[in-house]
């Protein structure tokens, strides 16, 4: 009893003098988080808390939306890689765990051997094997934490790939129905300029008007119907895209109409700091990364040092069958391994294992600053878009107003018609303008989404090992 507590005691103080080991060695981030994610900005709340089928209001892009989730191929392909790292996880739990076999043996060997009689010698046994070995130093303990990093780091590039797919659906989304919109200015304006050419033709066969009025009404005529076959290759381009992301051959696209009078928010509540890397899964599945490093680490030091396998072995031996059942036998044996001469090699791979865990740690404070750039840029990108939206449709209205009056001056016969023909043109790119503004407002909004980052529900959220694990996790980092 003595004996065992000793040897209890010296796998208790193995235990913990290589996990401290480890921990002094791996050096812990240094993020130096600031107060206020924006200058000036600290809230408590962010419009990452609302769901992606809240702030978009389009209901058949909801529907696109979680179509693509649902087919999206990368998408299924990150599931499965899910399901992999979880049994792989499973793997390294079960390694700490001792291993049960059993054998059934039967052999009747005869020899005839050169000046012996002949002889017969059969065999028969059935063994049950236990075999367990003894964590001396960590290193199924750390094998287990690095499974189950990974699994959790799969798990956040799932999460991560669907906040991906939700903006570049909901991207293209919004570029296809501002195609179709700018597609349905450049018609009217065709439409609009046949009938300038209709008048100005009746005004030159009249004797009101010159030929040059004439010729500069058709040139503006073809020069608006050239941008259709481009605009239509667009829209096509397009909506195979979307078909493909969700996971559908090239085909038609159902959409709604694009909103040229949207509303959207003028102040984006934005959250704080630690918030926003808590909410981030690229961020996360760094950690993840970072978490696995560290317990390779502790694997490579492990493997510096002896290993210790207990093996019991017992059953029934005979070498005939009469008897066979009362012939018990057993035994118990220990095995200790020790890498005596390996030349530097297992001194090296633990130093190779600390430099990769430099590499990752490295990368996260990267990813780190990378993010709050990213929402830096997002914000200032979507403050200014809207400001130029807003812009935009003042523009819009002027140019609309002065198109009315030009034409009514030309009739009167105030001004000519080539200053019927620059207002026309004028009134045209402000349509479009307008169109491309609030196009880009959209779009600077789904990319202060993606940046900010609410978690969708999905097969991939609903990894069983997420919750519990991952806190679990780093309260050992």
């Amino acid at each position: 009893m003595k004996q065992m507590k000793v040897f209890i005691h010296i796998l208790v103080t193995a235990f913990i003098l290589s996990s401290c080991s480890i921990q002094k060695r791996c050096q812990a981030p240094e993020l130096n988080l600031p107060d206020e994610i924006i200058a000036g900005e600290n809230d408590t709340l962010t419009i990452a808390d609302m769901s992606w089928w809240e702030l978009y209001s389009d209901s058949t892009l909801s529907k696109l939306i979680k179509k693509t989730l649902r087919n999206n191929r990368n998408m299924q392909a990150a599931e499965a890689h899910i399901k992999q790292m979880e049994e792989l996880y499973r793997v390294s739990k079960a390694s700490r765990w001792p291993t049960i076999g059993a054998q059934l043996f039967a052999d009747h060997e005869t020899n005839d051997y050169y000046g012996e009689k002949f002889k017969k010698s059969p065999e028969f046994s059935l063994k049950a094997s236990l075999g367990w070995e003894i964590d001396l130093w960590g290193s199924l303990r750390w094998g287990k934490r690095k499974g189950a990093a990974e699994y959790l780091a799969s798990v956040e590039a799932a999460r991560a790939m669907q906040m991906t797919l939700i903006a570049e659906t909901a991207t293209a989304y919004f570029e296809l129905v501002a195609l179709d919109q700018e597609l349905e200015i450049v018609l009217q304006t065709v439409k609009t300029r046949e009938e300038s050419v209709n008048q100005a033709r009746l005004r030159f066969e009249g004797g009101l008007t010159s030929e040059t009025a004439y010729q500069q009404a058709q040139v503006e005529l073809a020069s608006a119907s050239a941008l259709i076959p481009e605009l239509e290759q667009k829209i096509a381009l397009k909506e195979n895209q979307i078909a493909v992301l969700a996971g559908e051959y090239p085909s038609k696209v159902e959409r709604g109409e694009f909103d040229l009078n949207v509303s959207l928010p003028e102040n984006i509540p934005i959250g704080l700091p630690s918030t926003l890397l808590q909410r981030r899964p690229d961020v996360r599945q760094a950690e993840q990364q970072l978490q696995a490093a560290m317990a390779a680490v502790g694997i490579a030091y492990a493997d510096r040092f002896p290993r210790l396998t207990i093996s019991l072995v017992g059953g029934l031996e005979n070498d005939e069958l009469k008897g066979f059942f009362e012939s018990p036998f057993s035994y118990v044996s220990g095995n200790l391994v020790a890498p005596l001469l390996t030349f530097g090699k297992k001194k090296a791979q633990y130093k190779a294992s600390l430099a990769a865990y430099d590499e990752k740690r490295f990368a996260y404070e990267q990813k780190v600053l990378e993010v709050f750039r990213e929402v830096n840029d997002a914000v200032i990108t979507y403050q200014k878009k809207r400001r130029t939206s807003e812009l935009q449709l003042n523009l819009f209205e002027a140019a609309q107003k002065y198109v009315d009056l030009a034409q009514l001056q030309y009739f009167n016969g105030v001004i000519r018609y080539i200053d019927v023909l620059d207002a026309h043109r004028n009134f045209f790119d402000a349509q479009i303008g307008l169109s491309n503004a609030v196009r880009d407002e959209y779009l600077a909004m789904v990319n202060l989404y993606k940046v900010l980052v609410h978690c969708p529900p999905g097969r991939a959220a609903r990894a069983r090992l997420v919750g519990g694990k991952s806190e679990r996790l780093r309260a050992w980092y």
